[in-house]
């Protein structure tokens, strides 16, 4: 039977909200897993699938829909279970790596994946972060599974059957599989990966039954090897049966370990030890319960609570933890970059052109301790590869643009962050600035055009080169400011400081846009700004040209001043969604959901943009801020499988609602500056590690009471358009004074503008 925590978490997902008051339910209780499950290739509504797993957790788990291999491993829209699968993909256009499964079939020795398939439905799904189960049709099984980091129990309910059977999927690409029947265990590994591993990498399985087998065969690839217990081929697996009476419980325990067998197991007695399956369920919900309080949200309404406590369990999820604790409990992690087991922290499956944005900045501010161990990480990589990862998975990736991971150690550094070696990671981050590196997402790619023309030219075959152009400039910024942290020579901060300034070259007065620029010096033509791609990077200029996180100010001048500028911000939300779609030869997804959501050429589904609402505070006009915000929280977010308006990447989407609703944004990380938008709840009590609280209070916001008229930090009236790092972590008491109509006197002049290049050398 299972615990009442389990019971509680069943209520909460079949039964209604309305049947249990707010201070009843537990933040883990509003998360809905499957919230951006339901997408496809042509359009995705997060690209998300239901992980069940603990806070950045080495290990997922997941109920895999579609075929191995697919990127798409849980599609909402489909009618059949293939496996349960231990997965690490951190999105499904990078897909999976090291995976296996497990599957409970009866009556048929069904391995195959297609044959295995039961059909299932939604109305007997239970997802939590925590906890999952589903009736499996075909089998007549219910399946149950609890994570814990490295490892995770599965318990299966059968019916009264002679030929009840459970399959073990190793995955193609290489795999091995062991039946050892006297210990009622199996081990495997799984070389299944789609690039960034080094020679021999592995997935080390080991799994656990407490019912004897009176079947027991290995197979491979369509084949059933009779009577073999082990078997090494680029496809095995295995498959163990027994008689099962009705309503009979088989329980699963699993580990696994990329260092070795010996390390998986280890991992299994640490973390499930004897414990029952409602005992580890207990102590994950505890878990996620003890994250997501920390962020105490109070005074909304029932799906605006689902969504945001949905987000904050998509933040926390990655980077995944890729370490281990050894015989000695010392923390080691296998090496996906020279395939070695060495000392100290490592994590994964990022990408830092999304996530730079918001997610890290949240964890200076939330997790300043898990910051710095990422941080260890880092300059772990760079010592065992000669680069900083820019999208890891396990490996080096060739991902997407930028070096965007000098601003996650600028922010992190900037902000007080220590523990990990930053003359290192400041060593990394120069090799940077003047190479390319062996993957054209590594190092900067155009770098020697970059450096001596300041901006990488659009016609010399660099493909993206405007959106490279943009973000180097912001990581000079970023750079610059860590030097001057560091106390650096003069002539290093102002080598950065200059090279930050390198947007302004792609700036075209005659559109007051940016353009990509030819190596002679004459900008690209002919030019259409609603082209995506080409010189841009998922997006197009109207997208782009608000990359100036460091230097708002002076992209304002550039534009020509403070109304021409909001003027151009207007022009995003009032032009129609039209698109060129040539440099793609097809309407790419992200421009399909741009299209569809219906406002203008605001594309919230990708990030380039997604700080560009709160540039108005920039510029004297915030409440224009304000009420975007709420509309596209409103619109474009709810708690549900198309709950997302593009990708969700790695939390980047979510850590935006969760900033959001907070009523503040990092939009220039690598300065210590938090701009203001607009809360979302009535109150939210957030936690630091610091052992401080923060209040946040906003007593008559509502659906149409959100324009900021007064601001009061601790009593004193806050009459910027920002607030910094240091006093949010003194804790305290902030309130927002907010009504049904804007102010436009608040905020308006340029003492209250946030932080900008330009603005601090005019003074």
């Amino acid at each position: 039977m299972r615990t009442i925590v389990c019971m509680l978490l069943t209520f909460c997902y079949v039964g209604s909200f309305a049947q249990m008051t707010q201070n009843q339910l537990e933040p883990v209780d509003y998360v809905n897993p499957l919230m951006g499950s339901d997408s496809r290739v042509e359009l995705s509504n997060g690209n998300t699938y239901p992980a069940i797993a603990l806070p950045w957790g080495m290990n997922f788990w997941v109920p895999q829909t579609n075929k191995m291999g697919d990127g798409w491993t849980y599609q909402y829209s489909a009618e059949k279970i293939r496996g349960f699968k231990q997965t690490h993909q951190p999105s499904p256009w990078i897909n999976d790596y090291g995976q296996f499964s497990i599957m409970p079939v009866t009556r048929k020795m069904n391995f195959d994946q297609d044959k295995r398939a039961s059909w299932f439905s939604h109305k007997t799904e239970k997802s939590t972060p925590y906890y999952y189960s589903i009736y499996l049709a075909d089998a007549d099984v219910t399946t149950e599974i609890t994570p814990t980091e490295r490892a995770a129990q599965l318990r299966f309910t059968f019916p009264a059957c002679d030929s009840s059977f459970i399959v073990i999927d190793a995955f193609n690409k290489g795999s091995y599989i062991k039946i050892i029947p006297g210990e009622r265990k199996i081990i495997g590994y799984s070389s299944a990966n789609s690039g960034g591993v080094p020679a021999g990498f592995k997935n080390y399985f080991v799994v656990y039954f407490d019912k004897d087998f009176t079947v027991a065969h290995a197979w491979h690839d369509k084949t059933l090897a009779k009577d073999t217990l082990e078997y090494q081929s680029s496809h095995t697996g295995a498959i163990v049966g027994f008689k099962t009476a009705k309503g009979e419980q088989v329980h699963v325990r699993t580990a696994s370990s990329f260092i070795s067998f010996e390390q998986a197991e280890l991992n299994a007695q640490r973390e499930l030890g004897n414990e029952s399956f409602d005992n580890i369920c207990k102590k994950g919900r505890q878990a996620w319960n003890n994250e997501l309080g920390r962020l105490l949200a109070e005074g909304g309404a029932p799906d605006q609570l689902q969504t945001f406590y949905s987000c904050l369990y998509r933040v926390l999820l990655f980077p995944r933890k890729f370490y281990e604790y050894n015989k000695a409990n010392e923390v080691v992690h296998y090496s996906p970059y020279n395939g070695q087991v060495l000392p100290g922290y490592m994590f994964t499956d990022n990408g830092f052109w999304d996530t730079f944005r918001a997610v890290f900045p949240f964890f200076t501010l939330m997790y300043p301790s898990l910051n710095s161990q990422i941080m260890q990480g880092l300059a772990n990589t760079y010592k065992e590869s000669g680069w900083l990862p820019e999208w890891a998975s396990p490996g080096h990736r060739d991902c997407m643009v930028g070096s965007n991971s000098a601003s996650l150690i600028a922010d992190s550094y900037i902000k007080g962050i220590r523990g990990y070696d930053i003359n290192t990671l400041y060593e990394a981050i120069l090799k940077n600035t003047e190479n390319e590196g062996p993957l054209t997402s590594v190092g900067r790619k155009g770098v020697k055009y970059y450096n001596e023309l300041g901006y990488v030219p659009y016609d010399v075959k660099i493909n993206e080169n405007a959106a490279r152009t943009l973000e180097y400039a912001y990581d000079d910024f970023t750079i610059s400011q860590l030097a001057k942290a560091l106390n650096k020579p003069k002539e290093e901060v102002d080598r950065f400081a200059h090279r930050s300034m390198n947007y302004r070259n792609l700036f075209d007065p005659t559109t007051l846009l940016m353009r990509g620029k030819n190596k002679d010096g004459s900008f690209q033509s002919p030019f259409n700004p609603f082209k995506w791609g080409d010189a841009f990077t998922e997006g197009n200029s109207y997208h782009y040209t608000w990359s100036v996180f460091h230097d708002v100010q002076g992209l304002a001048n550039l534009m020509g001043g403070s109304k021409m500028f909001t003027k151009m911000l207007d022009t995003v939300f009032a032009l129609p969604p039209v698109f060129d779609e040539s440099y793609y030869g097809g309407v790419i997804h992200e421009i399909r959901e741009m299209q569809i959501m219906n406002m203008g050429q605001y594309a919230h589904g990708n990030q380039p943009i997604q700080h560009m609402i709160y540039l108005y505070n920039y510029a004297g006009e915030p409440w224009k801020t304000q009420y975007w915000i709420r509309q596209v929280m409103n619109k474009l977010y709810h708690a549900a499988p198309d709950g997302y308006c593009g990708d969700e990447d790695n939390g980047q989407t979510s850590a935006w609602y969760v900033f959001s609703a907070m009523g503040f944004y990092p939009v220039c990380p690598g300065t210590t500056q938090y701009v203001f938008g607009t809360p979302l709840f009535r109150k939210m009590t957030l936690t630091f590690e610091n052992g401080k609280k923060l209040i946040i209070q906003a007593p008559a916001t509502d659906k149409n009471t959100f324009y900021i008229h007064n601001i009061s930090l601790n009593g004193v009236a806050h009459t910027k358009n920002w607030i910094d790092h240091s006093q949010l972590q003194k804790g305290g008491t902030l309130i927002y004074d907010v009504k049904n109509k804007p102010s436009y006197t608040r905020g308006t002049t340029p003492a209250a503008f946030p932080f900008s290049v330009s603005q601090a050398l005019a003074r």
